[in-house]
């Protein structure tokens, strides 16, 4: 990029929204009175609040670079409900050509009131330190001193990025409701961009034009927001961030004497792929597959069988370094080697070796779940950052993830589920909608014994299947000890040698033995209990009083069954049976029901939710409130059981 000498500076710009004067990048003076605030006015259970916060990228004409100024001051009014805001981190990016963005100007404080005056404590650099989260990215990290319930925090930085191309996402609505938030894009006329704007909030001031600034035209996108409330989350939704009102920018031309465009279609993007050295120049490296192929398929006749027998040696040789991204970090060379790799050069790898065994094979990137929904109207890679493999079969596609042990043909870890990817087809490139038509199962399985002291004492087994099984898993690896303790935290019962793990067909089953004195009431020569046990459904997940504003999303269709056996001692009857009750939609998506039985000298319950599909319209929101009521109704009847005379 040609550069153009002149100085770049900071500067506030004053405009005029129906006759009020408002100021871009001018953050108000520290005012003491916010320390002595006690509650935030536009939520007064809020744990903090935003009192300022300025986003201003600059394109700075001088040396074609990308400036991020950020300055933030926030109210913290509960601190140990505000753990978000007393570390702060910067993502920092570089890439293979080893262009990298740097950390400058950095200032932060926490002010306290002390004796009716406002001290401040300037964060030292000691507090500073870099964490390494993947090749391409370092996370420069801030510990705030001193933080108490009143104190306000503050800080600024910028950011010098040589990567024009994509401007970072920023969200406007946060879980903090806000005073004031600006949102500001400064680029020369010369470096076009296209801005996207998502969400239901309009700024109440904007300033949209072309005009005169260091000297030269630049074009201005300016966005200030007042009194914004907290984002309101709600359950079953897998990433709220995609409902949030936020603001990105993508390269659309640049102009030095020839007009280039940037603004790419899923065709060009392929193209670009392919020509890579870390994704296209490695798929040619046929070479590395071709010598394990043969003897992976051999004896195999259907195009199923050998897709299935290579994706089992794929994701049962190599291992996931769990850094995810569309490209290979050391290459596949060196995976084979090590036996581990990132996300690309496992599954490039996986699409190489189905390719050299005769299949259709083409390589599917996507956005997980975490990372938000890719852009259709405006097709680009950023948004990307993983890939999978897919088979074109007769009937249809068949889609595979080796990064996971558990998973299978069509059976991807939860991540992966995200709606739409792009398949990098060799001849052509397309949209993919992807839908996960694999029903996950889970069943919780209590066989237990009344004891004539009226204590009870038992087993209890929790067993998951398909994409709820890989997702347990990912919890239990994270931290197997806070797993297991959440069966006593969730049940408050006494339990012992809780043992987890893999099956060999994928499933994550947990088991334990329990004992407890507190399930019964005894009250003469009746003992009153309620044959769910620990099972039973205390409350319902459906209780939003609100109306719903969002999709319902489980990731997956499901069954639960909840089963439990209980042994009567000796000597006693049940005075009456629980009633059993089943309850469906006439479309029969969803579908509960309430079976008790007795058996000899046993009782037996079983509950049993069906889920038809992986995700829902909000209208159908009423309808599971319902069902889970009535779920909830028929887990808390209780028994007498009656000693005989």
């Amino acid at each position: 990029m040609k550069k153009i000498l002149l100085t770049a500076f900071c500067f506030g710009i004053i405009i005029s929204v129906n006759g009020q004067k408002h100021e871009f990048l001018d953050p108000p003076k520290f005012d003491n009175a916010d320390l002595s605030k006690t509650k935030s006015t536009l939520d007064e259970n809020a744990p903090a609040e935003i009192l300022y916060k300025s986003v201003h990228f600059n394109v700075d004409p001088a040396t074609g670079t990308l400036r991020k100024n950020v300055f933030y001051r926030v109210k913290i009014y509960n601190k140990d409900k505000a753990e978000d805001w007393l570390n702060l981190e910067i993502p920092l990016y570089r890439n293979s050509s080893n262009d990298e963005e740097t950390l400058s100007k950095v200032k932060a404080f926490v002010y306290n009131l002390e004796n009716g005056t406002a001290v401040p404590t300037k964060v030292d650099k000691s507090s500073k330190y870099k964490s390494k989260e993947s090749k391409y990215t370092t996370i420069t990290k801030f510990a705030f001193p001193n933080v108490k319930n009143g104190s306000v925090i503050e800080y600024q930085y910028e950011v010098l990025s040589p990567f024009l191309y994509s401007v970072p996402q920023i969200l406007i609505e946060s879980d903090a409701p806000s005073l004031y938030t600006e949102y500001v894009l400064d680029s020369p006329s010369h470096i076009s961009y296209n801005v996207n704007y998502t969400g239901s909030l309009g700024p109440k001031y904007r300033v949209v034009e072309e005009k005169t600034m260091y000297g030269m035209p630049f074009k201005t996108y300016r966005f200030g927001y007042e009194n914004l409330k907290g984002f309101k989350t709600e359950k079953f939704v897998k990433n709220d961030r995609n409902f949030r009102t936020k603001i990105s920018a993508e390269l659309h031309s640049t102009n030095f004497g020839q007009l280039k465009m940037y603004s790419s279609s899923w065709e060009e993007i392929k193209d670009k792929l392919y020509k890579d050295e870390d994704f296209g120049e490695e798929l040619k490296k046929t070479k590395l597959a071709k010598e394990k192929v043969t003897s992976v398929i051999s004896g195999l006749n259907s195009d199923a069988e050998k897709a299935d027998a290579i994706f089992n040696y794929v994701k049962n040789t190599f291992t996931w370094n769990k850094d995810r991204g569309i490209y290979t970090e050391d290459g596949i060379k060196k995976m084979l080697e090590t036996k581990t790799g990132n996300a690309a050069e496992i599954n490039l790898f996986l699409v190489m070796m189905l390719r050299e065994a005769g299949l259709k094979a083409d390589p599917l990137v996507i956005s997980t779940v975490d990372n938000g929904l890719i852009n259709l109207v405006s097709p680009s890679i950023v948004g990307m950052n993983f890939v999978i493999a897919v088979v074109k079969m007769k009937d249809g596609f068949m889609m595979y993830d080796a990064t996971s042990k558990q998973a299978s043909v069509n059976n991807l870890p939860p991540r992966d589920w995200n709606q739409y990817g792009v398949l990098i087809a060799k001849e052509k490139a397309s949209l993919m909608e992807m839908g996960n038509t694999t029903t996950s199962y889970n069943y919780l399985t209590t066989e237990a014994k009344i004891n004539e002291d009226g204590s009870i004492s038992g087993t209890y087994s929790d067993k998951d299947t398909g994409s709820y099984a890989m997702f347990v898993k990912e919890s239990y690896d994270e931290n197997a000890e806070k797993y297991k303790k959440q069966y006593k935290e969730n049940f408050s019962i006494d339990f012992t040698g809780i043992e987890s793990k893999i099956l060999d067909n994928g499933d994550f089953e947990s088991t334990m033995k329990f004992s407890s004195d507190n399930l019964i009431d005894k009250v003469g020569k009746k003992m009153i209990i309620n044959p769910m046990l620990f099972l039973s459904k205390n409350s319902n997940e459906f209780d939003q009083a609100e109306e719903r504003k969002y999709p319902i999303d489980f990731i997956s269709s499901f069954t639960k069954v909840k089963k439990v056996t209980l042994e009567i001692p000796e000597g006693y009857v049940i005075e009456a049976m629980p009633k059993s009750k089943r309850i469906v939609t006439e479309d029969k998506e969803i579908e509960y029901s309430y079976i008790a039985e007795q058996k000899g000298n046993k009782l037996e319950i079983i509950s049993t939710s069906k889920i038809a599909s992986p995700d829902y319209p909000k209208e159908y929101y009423p309808a599971f409130k319902q069902i889970w009521e009535t779920a909830s109704k028929s887990e808390n009847q209780v028994i007498s059981l009656v000693k005989k005379s």
